[in-house]
This record gives structure tokens, C-alpha cells and sequence, in this order.
């Protein structure tokens, strides 16, 4: 397994339209891997191509990829990169082996991590209709789809909870009748973002076009303690939720700062 960063130069004409459509940047990173067909979809339980763009500034913009093979980037420094600055030392993007992190998780570490992913829920708006796919809207029940307890269990981890001297409110709740997560956690959300765009099916992309699909993608940052290790490496290889195509489910782990790590 790899982990690749890329930056992307957003003062670039091709910069802008693979940011601005979540379909051809995905259609971009998978042309990353010369022996991966466009048709080729991975089995339930093998590793997969899942990416992120992570907004640090408004012109800063990265590209994180986990992947089994080590990609080619060199279409999208073409495209969207500096290509007069690179070289052979310096291709334009930096790739990593991710196996010796995989292997070193164990059951109680902790870690800093970060996660973009399209939390929803199934509701039925009159009985005896079938029950419809929709987002969470709210910071509150988006931070609740990944505080559930059993999501937790099969991600293999939860997230941390704050000392109750760092808490704002008693418990780190507002109401005992409507339970706030965010001052009880060990977690924030720092982006919410609506991606709608068309997708198009068949041959003909003019002919036929579905009507505009709208994801709505949420940037988690927290704080979270490994459970189950074997759970979590498939989580950090295969992804969280759906829209995993439009770059969302990348689970990202980084340590913990000394300052920031609990007393033994």
C-alpha cells in the first residue's frame, strides 16, 4: 500500500476544472495506475483507490491518494502541477509506503486523524413508501452518523472523549433531551461542502444525462483510539461510507503531538 501527496497549482486552467468536478478528478487519479482498467472494480473486501483534497488555504490545496500500487502522477503535474520544476529527484508529487504504518497499529494507540465523508441516513417520508437515501444536514447528527457506536465497532476505532476539565458544558451536552456531541468528543468539523454535478451514463454523455446529483461532503478532524487493528486496516484501505468515487471515505492518521497525548 501507498500513500501519495500532490499540491495542486490552482492558478492553472486544468487545476480548476478537475476541482470543480469530482468526476474528472477521480477519472484523473485512476489513470494514476497503468494496470487498473476503467471498468475494473475491486472486490468487497480487496484494498481500493481512495483519495482526498484537503483545502489548507485558498490557494493551497492538496491531494492525498491511498492505493495498493504506486501511481504515476505525471499526467496531473502536466495538467494541474508546476512541470518546469520538477525532476528526477522531484517528479512533483511524493508517494510513500503506507504497509509499515498498517502493520504498527495496535488495539489502544491513539492518533490524530482526519476524514472526508458523506454522512446519510434512509427515511421514510410516508408510510408505505420506500425509504430514501438523503445527507445529514446538521453539524449534530453529521458528528452523530460517526459517533454511532456500532460504525464505530466495524471502522475499528472511537473517537476519544475530552477530560471533563476541558469540557465547556456539564457531561458535554446542552440538553438531556437533545445531546450535543461536540464538547464531549474529541472531535470537529472543519469543512461541509454540497458537490452537485451531472452524471452521465452510457456511450453518449449528451444524449443521456441523469438529473444533477449533489453529495454533501463533511471534513472530520479528531482525536480517535484503536479498538480492533485488523478492522481499522481495512477501514484505512477500503474507505468509510459511499461516494467514495467523488472523494470521500479517506481516513487519514497522523500521531499525536506530545502536548497532546494522554498521561500514562
Amino acid at each position: 500500500m501507498f500513500l501519495t501527496r500532490f499540491r495542486v497549482n490552482t492558478a492553472r486552467p486544468g487545476a480548476r476544472r478537475l476541482l470543480s468536478s469530482p468526476q474528472a478528478m477521480h477519472a484523473a487519479v485512476m489513470s494514476s495506475f497503468p494496470h487498473i482498467l476503467p471498468s475494473d472494480s475491486p472486490a468487497p473486501d480487496a484494498p481500493r483507490v481512495l483519495w482526498r483534497l484537503d483545502q489548507r488555504a485558498r490557494a493551497e490545496v492538496l491531494l492525498y491518494v491511498v492505493s495498493p500500487d504506486r501511481p504515476d502522477l505525471t499526467h496531473l503535474v502536466e495538467q494541474a502541477g508546476w512541470p518546469a520544476a520538477a525532476a528526477p529527484g522531484n517528479p512533483g508529487w511524493q508517494t510513500r509506503a503506507y504497509t509499515p504504518l498498517l502493520d504498527r497499529l495496535t488495539t489502544g494507540d491513539r492518533w490524530a486523524f482526519r476524514l472526508t465523508a458523506n454522512p446519510v441516513h434512509t427515511i421514510r417520508r410516508k408510510e408505505g413508501e420506500p425509504r430514501k437515501l438523503t445527507a445529514h444536514r446538521t453539524p449534530v447528527h453529521q458528528m452523530g452518523w460517526l459517533l454511532d457506536e456500532k460504525r464505530q465497532q466495524r471502522l475499528g476505532f472511537r473517537v476519544c472523549e475530552k477530560p471533563a476539565d476541558r469540557r465547556l458544558l456539564p457531561e458535554g451536552t446542552t440538553h438531556h433531551k437533545h445531546p450535543h456531541p461536540g464538547d464531549r468528543y474529541e472531535l470537529a468539523i472543519r469543512d461541509t461542502r454540497p458537490l452537485t454535478f451531472n452524471k452521465a451514463r452510457g456511450t453518449d454523455a449528451r444524449r443521456d444525462r441523469d438529473k444533477p446529483v449533489t453529495v454533501v461532503t463533511v471534513t472530520f478532524e479528531g482525536r480517535l483510539e484503536v479498538t480492533d487493528p485488523a478492522a481499522l486496516r481495512r477501514t484505512l484501505t477500503q474507505g468509510v461510507g459511499r461516494a467514495r468515487a467523488y472523494g470521500c471515505g479517506l481516513l487519514t492518521l497522523a500521531p499525536l503531538s506530545p502536548a497532546t497525548r494522554p498521561t500514562p
